[in-house]
């Protein structure tokens, strides 16, 4: 082995390495979202009975030693609930164009994290890049109108373009997904359209920090990408 192929051998290696704690980074972090929402609903929860409670008493009457009890047995139970409960399963891609668009990057990284079986293990490193556009993105997003020309594009390729991408791919019988037509596969093409989203998303993001609205909202860079697997799926 040479020096070079050593050099790309380590080179390899460090990727690797770097895309395994990114993913290692965002089960955590979609772990903490998940704890945090518990939390939060177990709050809202417990501080409404705690309210019934206080209005109950100045309204009726005291809730005595025995009304106490049930309230707190109440708040127990329902604390218990909630923590074991199952959380808010990720949206659709039909929920996705509904998503307000401050919490379309997040709600999209969720449902990206579900897809993610399903994807050849390359494309799994582009979803990774992708959501870590999308963090980047989010912020950029907290005073952009929705009804902004901006907005409208934004939400195209992050809630409609992109998820109907990859439900296309996963479409495509998997015994198909190597076979080649017109000089390309539908594994290939998944690829090439993912690397033009996430560059896509990247630029968004630089013109909205920017505030280049009107570069953006008068682009006109749609995702033109169609796959050529449409004949071979099921």
């Amino acid at each position: 082995m040479t020096d070079v192929d050593r050099q790309i051998a380590r080179s390899a290696e460090l990727l690797e390495r770097t895309n395994e704690r990114h993913r290692a980074g965002m089960v955590r972090k979609q772990r903490a979202d998940g704890i945090g929402q518990r939390i939060t609903r177990i709050a809202i929860a417990d501080g409404a009975i705690l309210l019934a409670a206080i209005i109950f008493a100045i309204v009726i009457g005291p809730l005595g030693l025995l009304g106490a009890v049930g309230v707190m047995a109440l708040m127990i139970a329902t604390t218990i609930a909630l923590a074991v409960l199952p959380g808010a399963p990720a949206p659709t891609p039909e929920k996705l164009r509904e998503v307000p668009l401050k919490a379309l990057p997040a709600q999209t990284e969720r449902w990206l994290s579900t897809q993610r079986a399903a994807l050849p293990a390359p494309a799994i490193t582009l979803i990774d890049q992708i959501s870590v556009r999308l963090e980047t993105l989010s912020p950029q997003l907290a005073t952009l109108d929705e009804n902004e020309l901006a907005a409208t594009e934004v939400r195209k390729l992050v809630g409609e373009q992109l998820p109907e991408f990859i439900k296309g791919y996963t479409r495509v019988p998997p015994e198909l997904r190597r076979t080649e037509r017109n000089g390309s596969t539908p594994d290939a093409q998944l690829l090439d359209g993912l690397r033009l989203i996430e560059s896509q998303i990247g630029e968004m993001t630089t013109q909205l920090a920017e505030g280049d609205l009107d570069q953006l909202a008068t682009r006109g860079r749609f995702l033109e990408i169609k796959y050529r697997g449409d004949e071979t799926q099921a």
